[in-house]
């Protein structure tokens, strides 16, 4: 098992909902430092806690975080946007998809040098809308769906640098995200002890609520997740063939 203890952890969105939630939480497992990225820099009674500016939006400042973070251990990515629509305005789709996927995608690029150094973990925040979209929302469950695919590809495609991969499937959760929405929730607080409890237990794929639960073994168990599998398989056996280096960046 993995452990949080010790270790140097960045969550982005951390200044509420789930990312507020893996904050306390890593503070209670005994994390070293917690970089708490925020668009706008946030205090923290704890002096573990180091706020940092971190629009995902903007390479710029993306770049100044990794400058101002000394080491990492575990990159949690976890903000993101949830709009009603209904795919009539493309701007809305792009709007998910610039910050749900290419934030991650562009945050996870800036710290992999960190991470490959210390051998570290990756963490992103999806949805089970990343399986089947709520009717509601369906540009977010397509930046979720995309997210998730991406978070499959960077798994096989790290493996060899020793970085682990984590995709995190949530149901509804009690934020401000889906205040609107009558249906049962999780706590974040519940939430965010799933979600680090599967980090260390080094589950690929957690599933950390009750209503997400539900499905895990479905998924584990599916012909989805086989394949996966064997394309990281055949994806490892390149590597072997070709040597260090094969789904690098070549700069």
């Amino acid at each position: 098992m993995a452990t949080i203890a010790d270790k140097a952890v960045l969550v982005t969105g951390g200044n509420r909902g789930i990312g507020q939630a893996l904050v306390e939480e890593a503070l209670r497992r005994g994390a070293r430092r917690v970089y708490l990225g925020t668009r706008t820099p946030v205090d923290h009674p704890d002096g573990r806690v180091t706020p940092v500016a971190l629009d995902v939006t903007d390479r710029g400042q993306i770049q100044l975080a990794v400058d101002a973070v000394e080491s990492l251990d575990i990159l949690i990515n976890n903000a993101g946007i949830a709009l009603y629509d209904d795919l009539s305005d493309r701007h809305v789709l792009e709007r998910h998809l610039a910050v749900n996927l290419f934030g991650p995608y562009d945050v996870t690029r800036a710290f992999l040098p960190l991470l490959t150094r210390s051998g570290g973990v990756i963490v992103n925040n999806l949805s089970v809308n990343a399986f089947a979209p709520f009717p509601v929302i369906p540009a977010y469950s397509i930046s979720k769906a995309a997210l998730f695919n991406l978070t499959q590809s960077l798994r096989a495609l790290l493996a060899e640098q020793g970085v682990r991969v984590h995709a995190v499937l949530t149901g509804p959760v009690d934020t401000d995200m889906s205040r609107d929405a009558d249906i049962p929730k999780s706590a974040p607080e519940s939430v965010a002890r799933g979600i680090l409890d599967g980090v260390e237990r080094e589950e690929e794929d957690i599933f950390p609520d009750p209503m997400a639960a539900t499905m895990a073994e479905s998924w584990r168990g599916g012909a989805a997740k086989a394949l996966e599998r064997q394309y990281a398989e055949i994806a490892r056996m390149a590597v072997a063939d070709q040597g260090p280096g094969v789904g690098r960046d070549p700069s």
